[in-house]
């Protein structure tokens, strides 16, 4: 017998799940997250779930883990010193950055720049350069290269990366440069920009290599104990760290290219929204997670979560690529505040794990969105299965606090916290449908999070999208999506070309070489042959245009000359996200082969309907304030709940890792896959 454990580390609690590839039985478990050492936190959890289940640490097989130290280290600015190796004459690159105003009205006033990571003290240039095609201009000057490595050995840096113009098209330099730093200090970790992103735009691709090399040693050491800390408490399993686009790599490999973790975290989430949600009959979905700290939103089409070829974390673009998520910092921790304007605001600042929200009864005193909830009895009077209880007096209080400020009465200002976080994810789920041209009300809403499906039922009376589908574990659903997520890397190629310049045989060939690349990563990574597969995609733009499109492509319909069909569907592309389509010549920008390493999948059984009636289920009715009012409110258990089953709002819904409320003139539905799928009363849209 086997087991496999998703690790999942949130600002406020650390998500576990134990998955029994025999039985199928799913084990979950939540504790507090440990923010100074993320290890305690998780050797807690996984001490805890192994008890729980009756698992011994031997029987689990593989451990999934989403971490977010890397995010950490760059939101808190506690990274390695960088040194930074790069052509002569490019020095202030990382200081040029890339010239984009954020917004079309006043975008200058709120443009922000972001510091470098490589301070340009430890930046040297070197005498080199490679041309766009990849021919050596100027012989790289290995005595000046050592003369620059000496200097920043000799200013104490903690890693060099080595970014030189277009060595994308020919590393060779970048190369021999490592090379030099290895032969100089053989202890000091070197990113090389071409194995991090191959592809041109020399600003991103320095800015993600000196990400990577700041992240890199403390993301090593982190990694290094982590393990250690496993074995101490004999627990050996074969650990794989997430991507930010979902996928899955070795510890290896994640200490080489920390980088590829930075939404790690999210990725899980959103992975595990789009199987259920396709589970469910609805491939057209949106991720709506809400945590302690922050919500993130996704889009989902086709089952499948969009993945995006850039990203950003605080002011920084980061070209990797990863789940497209959008965040916003609004979640059950974030304070409301009353500033000097009079007006209520709620977050982003939040109360986190330590003191948390004022109902936790950890010493925070400051009003939260849940002891917003708390107050407005939408909250059971204990959570994680009566292991936590909450301090009702404590969040009035708090509470109690705005609502002097506002003149209004406990239950006003507990209803005005929560419209007012409600508008704010609302603004982020618009983002990733209206911004796009697309209607929110063609969508399902997956709520996750331990916060999600509180306010799930109210964001889908703001966006009109119906049903809303809460998992059978919301709250623990990004350590859920671990355990479908495939081995993953991606190999890529610039060309820049325009259709005519190019042979449609020659571009399956730069394919066919990429794919080469990918399958041995694979064969090292320890994937067997029948469980590898590789996607191939171009990137296209019209001529003379800033971005481009990722283009699924056929390398042997390429072979058969037929790259046109590609141009064709960049242009339905193009036309669907943007309204028109140009008569201009047609660019492709990259190759891409995208190297997946299948894993088995957990199956979710599937329930004979077991008739409407809820009566069951339900523990008890408890007054709760909707629309103004109180209103006497059934309250089920989870667990009782069984398929066909029908649950009449106003309703709350409790179980271990979260609660979900069903608000009035709405009804919640469990489907055969134990999903509870909210919709209007009387069969409305979904």
């Amino acid at each position: 017998m086997a087991s496999r454990l998703g690790i999942d580390v949130g600002g406020t609690f650390t998500d576990l799940l134990l998955f029994d590839d025999e039985t199928g039985r799913l084990s979950l478990f939540k504790t507090p997250s440990t923010p100074e050492d993320q290890s305690i936190g998780i050797l807690t959890g996984v001490r805890g779930i192994l008890d729980r289940a009756g698992e011994s640490a031997g029987n689990v097989s593989s451990l999934l883990h989403g971490t977010t130290v890397s995010t950490n280290i760059v939101l808190e600015e506690k990274g390695a010193k960088v040194g930074l190796l790069v052509t002569r004459d490019f020095e202030q690159i990382l200081h040029l950055a890339r010239s984009q105003t954020p917004g079309p009205l006043a975008g200058w006033m709120i443009m922000q720049k972001p510091d470098p990571l490589a301070d340009l003290e430890h930046t040297r240039g070197v005498p080199e350069r490679m041309s766009a095609r990849g021919e050596v201009v100027t012989a790289l000057d290995e005595a000046r290269a050592r003369a620059a490595i000496e200097e920043l050995v000799g200013a104490g840096v903690e890693s060099i990366t080595i970014s030189l113009l277009h060595a994308y098209a020919n590393p060779a330099h970048e190369r021999r440069l490592a090379e030099l730093v290895h032969e100089r200090a053989p202890e000091l970790p070197v990113t090389v920009a071409s194995d991090i992103l191959a592809e041109f735009r020399e600003y991103e691709r320095t800015l993600v290599a000196v990400m990577n090399a700041y992240v890199g040693p403390s993301m090593r050491r982190y990694l290094g104990h982590f393990e250690e800390k496993l074995r101490e408490v004999e627990f050996d399993p074969h650990v794989h760290i997430v991507r930010s686009d979902g996928g899955l790599m070795s510890v290896s490999h994640a200490s080489e290219s920390p980088v590829h973790t930075m939404l790690s975290g999210p990725a899980g989430g959103v992975s595990g929204a789009a199987f259920l949600a396709s589970l469910g009959g609805h491939p057209e979905a949106l991720g709506f997670d809400m945590g302690g700290t922050s919500t993130d939103v996704s889009l989902i089409q086709e089952g499948k979560p969009n993945i995006s070829r850039q990203t950003s974390l605080g002011y920084y673009p980061i070209k990797v690529p990863s789940v497209e998520v959008h965040s916003v910092g609004a979640g059950g921790g974030s304070i409301a505040h009353v500033p000097m304007t009079g007006a209520l605001r709620v977050g982003p600042e939040s109360a986190g794990a330590r003191p948390g929200p004022a109902c936790y009864g950890r010493g925070g005193d400051r009003p939260t969105v849940t002891d917003a909830n708390v107050v407005l009895g939408r909250l059971p009077p204990s959570l994680l299965g009566g292991e936590m209880q909450l301090d009702v007096a404590a969040a009035e209080e708090a509470v109690g606090k705005t609502a002097r400020a506002l003149g209004l009465d406990l239950h006003q200002a507990a209803q005005g916290i929560l419209d007012i976080v409600n508008e704010n994810m609302f603004g982020a789920l618009r983002l990733v449908t209206v911004q796009k041209g697309l209607d929110p009300r063609d969508f399902a809403l997956v709520a996750f999070g331990g916060a999600g499906p509180l306010h799930g039922n109210a964001m889908a009376i703001l966006a009109g999208c119906y049903p809303v589908i809460v998992p059978p574990t919301p709250g623990v659903l990004s350590a859920l999506g671990f355990l479908y997520s495939d081995i993953k890397n991606e190999f890529a190629h610039t060309l820049i070309r325009t259709l005519d310049e190019v042979r449609s045989e020659d571009v399956a060939e730069s394919l066919a070489r990429l794919g080469e690349e990918a399958r041995a990563w694979l064969g090292n990574e320890g994937v067997p042959a029948d469980r590898q597969s590789v996607a191939y995609e171009l990137d296209v733009r019209y001529f003379r245009q800033g971005y481009e499109f990722a283009i699924p492509v056929d390398p042997d319909a390429l072979r058969a000359g037929r790259l046109a069909e590609a141009a064709e569907r960049f242009g339905d592309l193009h036309e669907r996200q943007y309204g028109f389509r140009l008569d201009q010549p047609v660019e492709l920008v990259n190759a891409r082969a995208v190297a997946v390493g299948r894993v088995v999948k957990v199956e979710f059984p599937r329930f004979d309907a077991e008739g409407p009636d809820a009566a069951g289920a339900m523990t008890g009715r408890h007054p709760v304030f909707f629309d103004g009012q109180f209103v006497t409110t059934g309250i089920y258990d989870r667990e009782a709940l069984r398929p066909g089953n029908r649950v009449p709002g106003p309703a709350v819904i409790t179980q271990r890792d979260s609660t979900t409320v069903v608000h009035p003139g709405h009804e919640g539905e469990v489907d055969p896959h134990l999903n509870i799928l909210i919709r209007p009363a009387g069969g409305g849209r979904g």
